[in-house]
């Protein structure tokens, strides 16, 4: 390849690199009269024409990034049956070469080098690009210190057309994250546990996950916790662990955006700037004192004589006139600063012995809590959670309490909530039926109902869930788990999820939760207890001051494990003129109504569906 120019424009001089999607040229642009690099893409990949596609649309899509912290794309081309990528030409080594060659990096310096890769994702996640293969192979220093992401582009194009060949993933085993492994969808998450990984290595010279196979590797990605980068390196500030562990939780949605790391990395780069300028024993590098610059000792002495020589005589009565007006001065001056000290001290005491009553702000909305407290002469913290019981705005709790004694100027602490929050569903598929119900419990969701089917795959695997997966759902929802109950036929010894999507539908129902449907109007409940695999059993209704067709009670009670197809029996509120609405008439015209001197109840008849 040496010395051939591509499309008439690119001169390859020299063979820089190789990896195992492309080779790396140093090139002359004729056009430019510049250096570049120019990667050329193997021989392996031409024939396949969906990736050749891919390959060429995400190049393209990158070239159009401009950021300091990518290596900028100038050019994607075709020339004959070579597929290649026109780069900025960095002569400096990879953040690799230097985790090799000083080990564990200074903090400082490793929180600047994620800094800048934050940065450099978030601009190319802002233009709906995922890079899918952030390792410090990829990234490349500059002289003065500051990183640049390579190889956009390729890293996508590979990852969405080619992500198996001949049954190998490909990719960087060490890096990748556990959707990745799995051949799930990517995600600029994606991208923030990569990032995860590097900085733990940049902070402990070692690897997360390590093993003898590629296989066993991407197991311990889905599967394991990472050792606390703490462990191995007591110095990393907790803060910052706590950063690094974040982006490599196991669940994309609990994982920051590359925005959220930038602000992160920002406040740990700042508060690291502010400790060592804080603290006096801290190394700090000093100019060299020049032996020019010292006052010679005989000197330093003849300055002090010329210096007294030079002071005016003071003749004896009026040394003695100069010295009873100084001592008057400053017999003053401590008067003074003693009756100024003891009234300060009068007065911080009287300000710290006023005691005040914390008042209840709980269920208030923020700004009026805010008031309520600074009225009380209390100062306030603000502090966002998620409750989905609580409307997003108001106080779900306070601390200290509301009615407890404190002193004036006590700073009380509000939690303020942020509404139900939103995450999307997980792939449970091809888990064991008790992982899944853990993993379930851990999101803050709750089990519904537990179908089972016929399947040849080994009984308890997770065949379906719903919602699917992908699905944005609140916490605390509820998520009903479609479950292999095997067959007479042989058990497969693995998961296949081809095979579980042609299982036969054969059902057999389990047992559910009974859904609290106590306060909502009757529909409502009906419906919610249908879904659930619940029948509705006896209506009964009764003079209540509610509104017509709320639910006062019911039996089962809420949260009871019963058998699916269980009635429920609903006591509902009624008034005087409940059955002169038209609506009403609507939703029971086919149902037998049963008068009782009191009460009224009916029983919504059976159908073929139920």
């Amino acid at each position: 390849m040496l010395g051939r120019v591509l499309c008439e424009r690119y001169e390859l001089e020299e063979k820089i690199g190789s990896g195992g999607m492309a080779e790396v040229y140093r090139a002359h642009d004729k056009l430019l009269d510049r250096a570049v690099a120019v990667k050329i893409l193997h021989e392996a990949y031409r024939s396949d024409a969906e990736f050749v596609e891919k390959f060429q649309r995400e190049a393209q899509a990158a070239a159009r990034l401009s950021h300091p912290n990518i290596v900028n794309v100038y050019d994607v081309g075709i020339d004959g049956i070579d597929h290649f990528i026109v780069m900025e030409l960095i002569p400096c080594s990879s953040l690799k070469d230097k985790i090799r060659e000083e080990g564990a990096l200074e903090i400082f310096t490793a929180v600047k080098i994620a800094k800048d890769i934050a940065c450099g994702l978030a601009h190319a996640h802002a233009n709906n690009l995922v890079h899918c293969d952030i390792k410090p192979h990829n990234i490349l220093m500059t002289p003065d210190g500051h990183a640049k992401i390579a190889d956009f582009g390729i890293a996508r194009a590979v990852t969405e057309s080619t992500m198996t060949y001949d049954g190998n993933v490909i990719g960087s085993v060490h890096y990748f994250s556990p959707e990745q492994a799995q051949g799930g969808a990517i995600t600029p998450k994606s991208d923030v546990y990569s990032l995860g990984i590097v900085m733990y290595e940049m902070l402990t010279n070692r690897l997360p996950f390590n093993g003898d196979k590629a296989l066993a590797i991407a197991k311990k990605h889905i599967e394991e916790d990472p050792a606390p980068p703490i462990s191995f390196r007591p110095q990393i500030p907790p803060m910052l662990e706590a950063i690094v562990l974040r982006a490599m939780n196991k669940e994309p949605e609990h994982r920051p955006s590359s925005f959220d790391m930038i602000q992160s990395l920002s406040n740990i780069e700042a508060n690291l700037s502010i400790e060592q300028l804080d603290d006096p024993d801290a190394t700090k590098i000093l100019p060299r004192v020049k032996t020019a610059d010292l006052t010679p000792r005989r000197n330093i002495r003849e300055n002090a004589v010329k210096i007294i020589e030079s002071k005016p005589k003071v003749k004896p009565a009026e040394k003695i006139f100069l010295r009873s007006k100084a001592f008057i001065f400053g017999l003053i001056l401590v008067l003074i600063a003693g009756f100024g000290a003891g009234f300060i001290m009068a007065f911080g005491q009287v300000a710290e012995s006023e005691i005040v009553a914390v008042p209840d702000v709980a269920g208030k909305q923020l700004g009026l809590a805010r008031q309520l407290l600074e009225d009380g002469r209390l100062r306030v913290s603000v502090a966002e959670i998620y409750d989905a019981s609580v409307p997003a705005g108001q106080v779900v709790a306070q601390d200290p309490i509301a009615g407890r004694n404190v002193k004036a100027e006590r700073l009380v602490t509000i939690y303020v909530s942020k509404g139900g929050e939103t995450i999307s569903m997980p792939d449970l598929i091809g888990l064991k039926k008790n992982n899944a119900i853990d993993r379930i419990k851990k999101l803050g969701l709750q089990l519904g109902a537990v179908y089972e089917k016929d399947s040849e795959l080994e009984p308890g695997t997770i065949l379906s869930h719903d919602p699917i997966i992908g699905t944005k759902i609140n916490r605390g929802q509820v998520i009903d788990l479609v479950v292999s109950h095997g067959s007479a036929v042989s058990i497969a010894p693995r998961y296949n999820r081809a095979e579980a999507a042609s299982a036969p539908k054969t059902m057999v129902i389990e047992r559910t939760y009974v859904p609290d449907v106590q306060n909502v109007m009757l529909d409502v409940a009906k419906s919610s207890v249908e879904q659930r695999g619940l029948s509705v059993g006896t209506v009964t209704y009764r003079e209540s001051a509610q509104n017509d067709g709320t639910i006062l009670s019911q039996n089962p009670l809420p949260a009871a494990y019963v058998e699916l197809g269980t009635p429920i029996d609903f006591v509902v509120s009624r008034s005087a003129g409940f059955y002169d609405n038209p609506e009403i008439e609507n939703i029971y015209a086919d149902s037998e109504v049963v008068e009782a001197p009191f009460e009224q109840s009916f029983e919504i008849p059976e159908t073929e569906d139920r």
